[in-house]
């Protein structure tokens, strides 16, 4: 039992290594909340549809630059510790934020503005690579015994935050200016919001304790070793890819997605979209935690097959109800149920990634899943999505998107047993998984 002062201990520990995966993820929904504004300002073209799939491809191309930053940085990490890696991913995605919200339009210095802007995405892609694998793994490893779950659900509940305060900015926004306003220059000023908060975060992170679990570690493998490792374990890594395109499609389309979605798609208007991604947010931050905890006591497997198999009934068939007949209500009643399911699956998710990870290369590992499943699939959900509808005409298609993500998490969860054990024999036992 934790005495009082450790509890506000770990509370501390908790908030200052969540902060930074705020940045990160603040950043990303605001590109992508703005995505047609960005399109018109850095990519012009005389078809709407083409800038706005240029936007949306920069904001994959972000993701793109996740597998590099896995593996370069996650080796970093688990060689010279959680704390040093975690200040290192703040600093660069703090460059790459700062540059994206500062450069001039393509009519100011041409060719120039969309260079600096992908640059600028590929640089916060890199660092983002492994801030929520470092967050991840250092939340899993100061957690105190059986509440694992609990505590790793912070890490996505910081992103929720995240959503939540962007979209809520948003929509005050879009209250006091003028949408001319906001297509000319209001979608800079979350930006310059994002880089005026930098100081604070590296305020509270640079504070930061090393994990116990590490610093008891005599020996901490170079970088060449925990490559050979990472390489050694593909089928795990492999699986935990499965596992987070699950999660990764269904969050960028309950948030970042939603409101292109809403306004493009569906013709309801920005102030409409921006709500319901702020009551996503919402609802997210309620789920995550919760079933983290519920997580601890039941297992984690049975709710990733329960929220698998639902997604992948019913994804489709509630945005084909939606799109039959759009309005505010019927995209929120819709984007609060995909939260429900998305915010258990992840609740779940991380701790049960964390676990099947070997320690030596828990970060690496863990990054690298995340990161290619968010490259390949997750971060070019927008694009995907709006492609999809323009090809086959038919509004519902991400909804076939999202059960595609599901079908994906489904068998990795039933194939990680089988993974795990071949792993438990190679390696002459590890730790236990709650199943």
């Amino acid at each position: 039992m934790l005495s009082p002062a450790e509890r506000s201990q770990k509370l501390r520990a908790v908030v200052r290594v969540a902060s930074g995966n705020f940045l990160e993820m603040y950043d990303f929904m605001v590109f992508g909340y703005y995505a047609a504004a960005i399109g018109r300002a850095f990519f012009p073209s005389g078809n709407e549809f083409a800038s706005l799939m240029l936007s949306l491809a920069t904001f994959g191309a972000g993701f793109l630059m996740r597998p590099l930053g896995a593996i370069v940085l996650g080796a970093y990490i688990d060689h010279h510790g959680r704390r040093k890696g975690l200040m290192v991913t703040l600093a660069l995605m703090s460059v790459g934020t700062l540059s994206i919200a500062v450069v001039p339009g393509f009519a100011v210095i041409g060719v120039a503005a969309p260079v600096l802007v992908v640059a600028g995405r590929l640089l916060q892609g890199f660092s983002a690579g492994v801030e929520l694998g470092g967050v991840s793994v250092y939340l899993a490893e100061i957690a105190t015994p059986g509440n694992k779950g609990f505590y790793t659900s912070w890490q996505s509940g910081s992103q929720q935050i995240a959503v939540v305060f962007a979209a809520s900015l948003g929509v005050l926004l879009n209250r006091i200016l003028e949408p001319a306003q906001m297509t000319a220059w209001g979608w800079r000023v979350p930006l310059l919001v994002g880089c005026a908060i930098i100081p604070f975060l590296f305020l509270i992170r640079r504070s930061l304790q090393e994990t116990d679990e590490f610093a008891r570690r005599k020996h901490h493998p170079s970088p060449a070793e925990i490559l050979r490792s990472t390489a050694a374990n593909w089928r795990v890594v492999l699986v935990g890819v499965l596992l987070v395109t699950m999660t990764t499609v269904s969050f960028y389309t309950i948030t970042a997605y939603t409101p292109t979605f809403g306004q493009k798609v569906l013709k309801l208007s920005a102030g409409d979209s921006l709500v319901v991604t702020l009551c996503v947010g919402l609802s997210n931050l309620l789920w995550l935690p919760v079933m983290g905890a519920l997580s601890d006591r039941i297992g984690r497997r049975p709710i990733l097959v329960a929220c698998t198999t639902l997604a992948l009934l019913t994804a489709y068939p509630v945005m084909s109800w939606l799109v039959a007949a759009p309005s505010f209500g019927a995209l929120l009643a819709v984007q609060l149920w995909l939260s429900f399911i998305y915010g258990s699956y992840n609740g779940a998710m991380i701790p049960f990634l964390t676990e099947i990870m070997p320690a030596e290369v828990r970060t690496s590992g863990f990054s690298l899943a995340y990161s290619i499943a968010t490259a390949i699939f997750g971060g070019f959900t927008p694009a995907i999505s709006t492609w999809l509808i323009h090809v086959t005409d038919n509004r519902a298609m991400p909804g076939a998107w999202l059960s595609f993500a599901a079908l994906a998490g489904l068998l990795a969860v039933l194939a990680s047993s089988r993974v795990r054990h071949r792993q438990a024999a190679r390696a002459g036992g590890v730790e236990p998984i709650a199943a």
